[in-house]
């Protein structure tokens, strides 16, 4: 099979595609027939020795696939060769193949093809229980998005405003303001030229009664300074690459709460809720919800579609398509 190989911490420039054997999969696992893989920012912390969980060398990327049930490991009962299924890992997803413990698979939502779907599951899991479980968001509040134009962000906006919520999105420049607005953003803030407390403020009356941020860096605490009293803060990712230092004289002023959402803790921790969730993503998925797929690759330019994650240049979702 051919994969992508990190053989040492660096820029995803340093990436190779190789072929290797074909995976077995063990006791408890189940192989994949990779069709398309997308593209995470936590990838590109991976690749670079920078993610909070590390994977040493040499390994291959890629967390978030989509693809079908080739292979059963000894003690697994399903899903029956030949089933769509998509799925969630730490490493191995760029590759043709991939073995998976049973548990990390998902059914594909009636509706998606290979591209959305593996498009779908991490970034909108991480939305929607950032927006409803951790932050209880609910029908008619404020909330501010950042990074909306990015994958977890335009998740966030699309995910947000389907449930009724009022979102601000926002995001760097007009183009990727206007990815929001097609999402169902009602307002949006150019936090390159805008103050985002400021506009959140004059947008909201009162403030956000939420905010999710997956970008860090300066902008989130401008984000908790445009919540309301009582207003939630959920933190979900450093995209920014710098870990903000919020002042907690803020949170104690606001009265605020203050939240971590992490996707693999969620599982292990709160399986129903990540049931629930699941169940409320694809009735959305029925009624329309898609995921922003801004570009697909071949295997071959997986190192180029890391750049281009890393460089913040795309909005939405990049996707790697094993066949193309």
């Amino acid at each position: 099979m051919r994969a992508a190989r990190c053989t040492a911490y660096g820029p995803p420039e340093g990436l190779e595609v190789v072929t290797l054997d074909d995976p077995e999969p063990g006791p408890g696992e189940v192989l994949v027939d990779v069709h398309a893989a997308a593209v995470n920012f936590p990838d590109v912390l991976l690749v670079a020795g920078r993610y909070q969980v590390p994977a040493p060398p040499p390994f291959t990327p890629g967390s978030e696939f989509a693809g079908v049930v080739a292979a059963l490991g000894p003690g697994v009962a399903g899903p029956a060769v030949g089933t769509p299924v998509a799925g969630a890992v730490l490493t191995g997803a760029f590759a043709e193949k991939a073995v998976v413990p049973v548990e990390g698979l998902r059914a594909v939502p009636d509706g998606l093809d290979m591209v959305h779907a593996a498009a779908f599951h991490v970034t909108y899991a991480t939305a929607y229980h950032a927006l409803v479980t951790v932050g209880a968001g609910t029908a008619g509040e404020w909330v501010t998005v950042l990074g909306a134009a990015g994958g977890v962000g335009s998740a966030a906006v699309d995910v947000g405003s389907r449930l009724g919520m009022r979102v601000v999105a926002a995001a760097s420049g007009e183009e990727r303001l206007k990815v929001a607005r097609v999402l169902g953003a009602e307002a949006g803030v150019d936090y390159v030229r805008e103050d985002l407390k400021t506009r959140v403020r004059e947008l909201t009356g009162e403030g956000a009664h939420l905010a999710v941020d997956p970008v860090g860096g300066d902008h989130a605490e401008a984000a908790l300074r445009g919540l309301r009293r009582g207003g939630r803060f959920v933190t979900v990712g450093y995209a920014d690459g710098r870990v903000p230092r919020i002042p907690l004289n803020l949170v104690l002023l606001k009265d605020a709460v203050v939240r971590g959402f992490e996707i693999r803790m969620l599982r292990r921790y709160a399986p129903e809720a990540v049931a629930a969730g699941d169940e409320a993503l694809a009735r959305l998925v029925r009624d329309g919800m898609r995921p922003l797929v801004s570009r697909v690759h071949p295997l071959g330019e997986v190192a180029a579609a890391l750049s281009d994650v890393a460089g913040r240049r795309t909005t939405g979702k990049v996707v790697i398509e094993m066949g193309a």
